[in-house]
């Protein structure tokens, strides 16, 4: 049985995904979840496809955030 820290840094994780699929959703990427890692995918309004692969939970929060930074132009 996990601990009671294990339980609430797994539901901190979940409740930190959910928030990362709904910004990715604004910004009009897909989230793809391999394991412990995930994908972010944009084809729309991109001159060419965006896809980063292999992201921490930090990393695919910081690149949607860079985004969200920049508007939906991403530039």
């Amino acid at each position: 049985m996990p601990s009671s820290s294990q339980r609430s840094s797994g539901a901190l994780a979940n409740e930190r995904e959910r928030h990362l699929r709904a910004l990715a959703d604004k910004l009009l990427f897909t989230v793809e979840k391999h394991g412990r890692g995930f994908t972010l995918s944009r084809t729309v309004d991109v001159s060419r496809p965006v896809r980063r692969e292999g992201l921490s939970l930090d990393e695919a929060e910081e690149l949607l955030t860079a985004w969200k930074l920049r508007g939906l132009g991403g530039g």
